[in-house]
Formats: C-alpha cells, sequence, structure tokens
C-alpha cells in the first residue's frame, strides 16, 4: 500500500519540480527479471531511480535505515521500504554474501533489482571500477542487465547535505546487456569481470563522466559519515 501511495504522491511531485529528462525506458523489459545497473553520485539515487522505472523494483539499503525512532525514524523507514529497501547489515561478516542472495531471490522472482557496482557514491564525479557482484547476479539469475546513467543527482543533494536542492537532472537507460556467451568463452572469474567491464563501459557511454581503474571506497574519515544506501 505503501508503494502506490508513495508513487501517487511522489512521482508527479517531483516530476513538476525537478522535470527530470528520462531517456530509453522503453529499453527496461515489462516482464521478467531484470538488473538495473547504476552509477552512483548522490543519496538521492536511490529515491530518483525506483520512481522513474516503469515496474516496480528492489535494492539493497543499510539496516539503519529500517530502525531509527520517532517521527523521522519511521518517516525514513516508510519510504525505503516504499521504494523496495532491502535492509542489510553492512558490518555484518556475511554482509556481500547476504546481499547477492538477497538480491537473487527478487530477481529468481521475475522482478527488477537495482544495483549499483561502484559500490558507494562518487564524491569526484569520476566513474570507478565496477565490483563484479552485478555480473554474477546476471549468470545465476539469467537476467539481463540494463545500464543506467544517472546525471545531475549530485548537485541535488551533494553529499554531507541534509536538505535537496531544486536541480535538473537526467536518467537514461541504456540497451539491455546479456553475458551467457561468456561463460563459455571464459573461466567463471574472467568472464565475471568481461561482463562487469561491459556494464561499466555502457554507464560510462550513458554519462559521459571519465574514468577510473581504481574500486571506490567509502570514506575512512569518521566526521564525514557514508550515508548513502
Amino acid at each position: 500500500m505503501l508503494y502506490y501511495v508513495l508513487h501517487l504522491v511522489l512521482k508527479p511531485l517531483t516530476r513538476l519540480i525537478y522535470r527530470p529528462t528520462i531517456e530509453g525506458i522503453d529499453n527496461v523489459p515489462t516482464t521478467g527479471a531484470v538488473i538495473l545497473a547504476s552509477n552512483h553520485l548522490s543519496f538521492v539515487d536511490s529515491i530518483v531511480i525506483p520512481l522513474v522505472a516503469p515496474r516496480r523494483m528492489a535494492y539493497l539499503a543499510k539496516a539503519e535505515y529500517f530502525t531509527g525512532r520517532g517521527p523521522v525514524g519511521w518517516g525514513q523507514r516508510a519510504l525505503f521500504t516504499a521504494l523496495g529497501g532491502i535492509p542489510v547489515d553492512r558490518a555484518a561478516a556475511r554482509s556481500a554474501h547476504d546481499s547477492l542472495d538477497a538480491a537473487l531471490a527478487v530477481l529468481n522472482e521475475g522482478q527488477i533489482f537495482g544495483i549499483y557496482p561502484e559500490g558507494t557514491r562518487s564524491r569526484d564525479g569520476r566513474l570507478y571500477r565496477g565490483r563484479t557482484g552485478v555480473a554474477w547476479l546476471a549468470f545465476e539469475s539469467g537476467a539481463p542487465v540494463v545500464p543506467v546513467g544517472l546525471i545531475g543527482t549530485e548537485a541535488i543533494m551533494p553529499v554531507g547535505s541534509r536538505i535537496p536542492r531544486v536541480s535538473r537532472l537526467t536518467i537514461r537507460f541504456g540497451a539491455p546487456l546479456a553475458f551467457d556467451h561468456l561463460e563459455s568463452e571464459h573461466p567463471p572469474a574472467v568472464a565475471r569481470r568481461v561482463a562487469t567491464d561491459t556494464v561499466m563501459d555502457a554507464i560510462a557511454e550513458l554519462t559521459g563522466q571519465p574514468r577510473t581503474d581504481c574500486y571506490n571506497s567509502p570514506p575512512a574519515n569518521p566526521a564525514q559519515p557514508e550515508t548513502e544506501p
């Protein structure tokens, strides 16, 4: 119920305020399992993508977003639940394994799952090297990967800000990618790396971001906390 209420209110409101440019939405299959693999620039990315996706989707979110108290905690929990957030305790030893299992369960039910192959937000605007979990999901589920390019979300809610700003944004959905052929051409680890690099190439083409071969990581400075889903 919260999903439909939120979309009934937020979707027209955000389109009125931000007037987003949405391109390639027809590239998202109307049925069956789909992986939406996006670049990651802002906290609001996890709100923007579910609001513009043509079907209900799920994605991983920090467990802290579901455990807050008081009106703010309730509102936060309601928002992430309605937008398809799946709580994950990233401090747990089996966090990465459990996250992939949760994602695979969504795909095995024929739904859309959203993932950020970079792992965390880019703080300098560059597109970082993708982690191979996206490829593992594609191979295990057989789902196509639709690359997504977000442009301008970092201006709406820069890292460290609490209140969103009004700014234009663009969401681009690329053509679906399939990697079945790679499994017969390469060893598993190599196939996952090739598939992931292909996804990142497609995202880069959609966004025009400068690239880096480095992996991205959350900030080590406790005074600059990581607040992304």
